[in-house]
């Protein structure tokens, strides 16, 4: 079975409880939370088509989600991707380009490259988006907890780096921050880590470039976004930030093919569900230089950052 047969096999089941004698995760990332990385999405626990619920009952997931997505702060960062548990690899896939305009990516390949590994007792986990040609792991190898598997990189659907983890028992996908599937939202219980990671409620739904400071509504329905924008148009970032609390910072910045074109710290003084904050600069007399420029949306609470999201526009 090819790789790509067994992973839709795996996401193709309904979550299900998990049974008495779980299986015990250690952190599968060289990072530390809240300094080089952040837990930008759960699984979704309320896969109704247009809603979607983190195991804490928040909105740090997206529709139909099914794991948990790890991520990083930087582009530059070489992270490596470690076993959560003892296993044997099933299955690796490689050779899909780091790129996050993911050519040639499908449904059956939006993994990206990955590693597959069984961990007896109808336990597998499944690795994504690793970086093309880090893999250091086969098919049939034991690895033990904490042994490397590869690197986060760029492959599949993703427009940024991060890992994405998912866990199954026996073909069921299994939450493990919300293990007993049956539970209601937000009830306590155990989890699957070995130290269960802090949950920070508040977000950062999107961010993204624009021409103007835009209104909340249409960032909300996207219609606030660009994917190019010319030499002599402002270039503006956004960021929607969810359940921020009063005295968190949320920093704006962007750069370009001639490095920083702007930053900004911007203190939020009040707590709110859903609130918009933009900046930006005009262009300059001779207009931008042409190429990619990179936004950076960041939300922190005391130093320590709790929500972030990249964003990406073409001066054409």
């Amino acid at each position: 079975m090819t790789l790509s047969k067994a992973l839709a096999l795996a996401g193709a089941f309904l979550p299900l409880p998990a049974p008495a004698q779980p299986i015990v995760l250690d952190w599968p990332v060289d990072c530390e939370l809240g300094t080089t990385c952040y837990i930008e999405d759960y699984v979704d626990t309320d896969p109704a088509h247009g809603r979607q619920s983190d195991y804490a009952c928040g909105i740090k997931s997206r529709d139909g989600h099914k794991g948990t997505d790890i991520a990083l702060l930087s582009f530059e960062t070489q992270t490596t991707v470690r076993a959560a548990a003892d296993a044997v690899v099933l299955r690796v896939r490689d050779g899909m380009v780091d790129d996050p305009k993911m050519p040639n990516v499908t449904d059956d390949n939006a993994c990206g490259n990955a590693v597959f590994l069984d961990h007896g007792q109808g336990w597998r986990t499944l690795y994504c988006h690793l970086k093309q040609g880090s893999l250091s792991v086969a098919p049939g190898d034991t690895v033990t907890a904490g042994d490397p598997l590869g690197q986060i990189g760029l492959s599949g659907k993703t427009t940024h780096p991060h890992l994405h983890l998912s866990v199954y028992h026996n073909g069921a996908l299994v939450d493990p921050f919300r293990p007993n599937a049956t539970a209601s939202c937000g009830e306590e219980q155990e989890m699957l880590w070995a130290e269960p990671p802090a949950y920070d409620r508040a977000s950062l739904i999107t961010a993204g470039f624009t021409d103007a400071i835009p209104s909340l509504p249409q960032v909300t329905t996207g219609k606030a976004r660009r994917h190019t924008l010319r030499p002599d148009q402002p270039i503006v970032l956004y960021g929607h930030a969810g359940h921020a609390e009063h005295g968190d910072v949320l920093t704006l910045s962007a750069t370009g093919p001639d490095g920083e074109v702007f930053q900004r710290k911007i203190l939020l003084k009040h707590p709110q569900v859903s609130q918009m904050q933009a900046f930006g600069r005009k262009a300059p007399a001779e207009g931008w230089e042409p190429g990619e420029y990179l936004g950076r949306a960041q939300l922190t609470r005391d130093g320590r950052v709790i929500a972030h999201r990249f964003a990406h526009v073409m001066i054409e």
